[in-house]
């Protein structure tokens, strides 16, 4: 493992010094090809968002606590339970959703309109 780390370090190395240089990495018409790719075409644009009724209330109120930047330390605090009860709701709440991680969760958050950002609140 250690010779294919090293390795793997040697060809990174090589490659960013070439392109100090001012060499070209890649051969022009594969440069080209991932110019003009589109990184979100695939990226799921057109996907349905999550039905968020099949959250329980404490689902949502955690998914929407974390979605506003707190840690389960913090939001066991503000609900009176364990850090264990907030990571077993948020796992839970994940899971439904469909997303394998705390930042998709977030971005689930605010596609869906559970959490607006502050600079598009009219209540202000």
């Amino acid at each position: 493992m250690v010779d294919d780390v090293e390795a793997c370090a040697r060809i990174l190395a090589a490659a960013l010094h070439s392109v100090a240089a001012g060499n070209q990495l890649f051969a022009p018409a594969v440069a080209r090809r991932l110019m003009e790719a589109d990184p979100y075409k695939d990226a799921g644009g057109d996907r349905p968002l999550p039905d968020l009724s099949r959250l329980t209330p404490r689902e949502l109120e955690i998914l929407r606590l974390v979605a506003t930047g707190a840690d389960n330390c913090a939001i066991a605090g503000l609900l009176t339970v364990s850090e264990a009860t907030v990571k077993s709701h948020l796992s839970r709440a994940m899971t439904k959703l469909g997303v394998c991680s705390r930042a998709q969760a977030v971005v689930m958050a605010y596609e869906t309109g559970l959490v607006v950002p502050r600079h598009c609140r009219t209540d202000h």
